[in-house]
């Protein structure tokens, strides 16, 4: 939590931002895993409540009454089965100062709030609701049935976080630099510890105990495979072979902000030379955006910047062909880059992602892509400073993705499937660092940087 005057110029902003009405933000409950006395650990608060409150208990609401400049925490004070249980907790009007809000009230009394603004016809501000517990929740105070509550979200409000998360304080950089450390242990350890023989499994686990140890958990469940190929592929019992890439893509949470980096490194430690071929244009790509992604750019055009790079390096080595902005205004480059170059970060390793991707990521300006590919590109506006990106080109060999392509003639243009069809077994290759758009350009978050060069790579893991 930062100062309280953090939080009570936040909620001062936000409404100027949104003018008029009632702002009702909802904090997370307790999630069962198996049944009410086992709930998932550590508990994760909704990330704009810690935005604009700072507070980490369950069963909480933020009510901002703009018209009347009153503000109100609401909540419930735990009872002593609770505290037998669990240990004393501050009271619901001592997290209402620490969050500077001059008012609480028993969770009760939020019925009353709501029903009387409804029969006021006044405007009522939510976001977009995710967790089903707060959308019944959501239901039985405003009549909102679930199928219909991102609808209904107050689009003033969706604006207006986004427009105050994406740009980040200086605190909130330095809390970002602080997961970033944490990010090198474990991914360092990851490379310390890869070596024939060993199980994805044990190298994974060993990645999220770093996590837990030295901050609060993972960001995102953690990708430790040798299946590079598959983007989200969680480690398995696999054991590590010798001649094998595995690819690690893992973060932390630490002081309510995440880090996110991925590397790519071989199982025995030394790279092949077609292994090296590829990974040399990865870690092209990935350097590129540092020299092009700069405050007043279009994020949408460093990502093509980067595919137009990717295409014609593909180009030299024989896997693809023909004119390379005729192959990219096809998207013959997903076949090898199936997803966008990177996303906001902050709170959320996909920051603001729930809010809708088409309000944090895109505006009149920019639109969302539906081509494949393109279409997971997660942010394409134009970039500011102190926006905080991730930048994390790869390049893929996705088995299905090649059979289905090359039955229908899809990009035959520009795509060499006799060479493809050896690369089956290849795996994927993936770098990824996170940066901060600064004055005049940008820079990697992070004190200590994760080996990623490969000559420094081999180095690190022969030590």
């Amino acid at each position: 939590m930062f100062n309280t005057e953090t939080y009570v110029h936040r909620r001062t902003t936000l409404k100027q931002l949104v003018n008029s009405g009632i702002i009702i933000l909802f904090g997370n409950n307790e999630s069962p895993a198996n049944c009410p006395a086992n709930a998932y650990y550590p508990f994760r608060q909704d990330s704009s409540f810690i935005y604009y409150f700072g507070l980490h208990r369950d069963g909480l609401v933020g009510v901002i009454d703009i018209d009347n400049d009153r503000e109100t925490l609401f909540g419930n004070d735990i009872d002593i089965e609770d505290i037998v249980w669990f240990g004393s907790v501050d009271s619901v009007s001592d997290m209402a100062a620490q969050a500077g809000v001059a008012h609480s009230a028993p969770m009760k009394e939020l019925k009353t709030i709501c029903n009387k603004a409804l029969e006021q016809h006044r405007k009522i501000h939510i976001l977009p609701t995710y967790r089903h517990d707060t959308m019944i929740q959501v239901m039985d105070l405003l009549g909102i049935h679930p199928g219909q509550q991102r609808e209904a979200a107050s689009q003033e409000l969706i604006n207006a976080v986004v427009k105050m998360r994406s740009t980040k304080e200086q605190q909130e950089i330095d809390a970002i630099e602080q997961a970033c450390e944490v990010g090198y242990m474990m991914h360092t350890t990851a490379m310390k510890l890869t070596r024939p023989g060993v199980t994805e499994r044990f190298v994974g686990g060993q990645v999220d105990g770093l996590a837990g140890s030295h901050a609060l958990k993972v960001s995102f469940p953690t990708i430790f495979t040798q299946h590079g190929e598959v983007m989200h592929g969680g480690p398995s019992d696999s054991l590590l072979e010798a001649g094998r890439l595995t690819l690690c893509d893992a973060g932390c949470e630490l002081n309510d902000y995440c880090s996110d980096h991925t590397r790519t490194f071989p199982v025995s430690g030394k790279f092949t030379e077609r292994q090296l071929e590829i990974y040399r244009i990865v870690e092209e790509c990935h350097d590129h955006t540092l020299n092009v992604a700069r405050p007043g750019v279009r994020w949408l055009d460093v990502h093509l910047d980067v595919c137009r790079l990717m295409t014609e390096r593909l180009k030299e080595i024989g896997l693809m062909k023909g004119d390379t902005e005729e192959a990219v205004r096809a998207g013959a480059h997903a076949m090898f880059l199936p997803h966008g170059l990177g996303h906001m970060m902050g709170i959320d390793v996909h920051d603001m992602e729930a809010l809708g991707q088409e309000y944090v990521g895109f505006d009149d300006e920019t639109r969302p892509s539906t081509q494949f590919g393109t279409n997971c590109l997660r942010m394409g506006r134009r970039l500011e400073e102190n926006f905080v990106m991730t930048d994390e080109p790869g390049i893929y060999f996705i088995p299905a993705l090649i059979d289905e392509w090359r039955a229908s003639g899809h990009c035959k243009e520009w795509i060499n499937f006799d060479l493809l069809e050896t690369y089956k077994d290849f795996g994927g290759i993936r770098i990824e660092d996170d940066i901060l758009i600064t004055k005049d350009g940008c820079r990697f978050l992070g004190k200590n940087r994760i080996p990623y060069h490969p000559a420094d790579v081999e180095k690190f893991m022969e030590a």
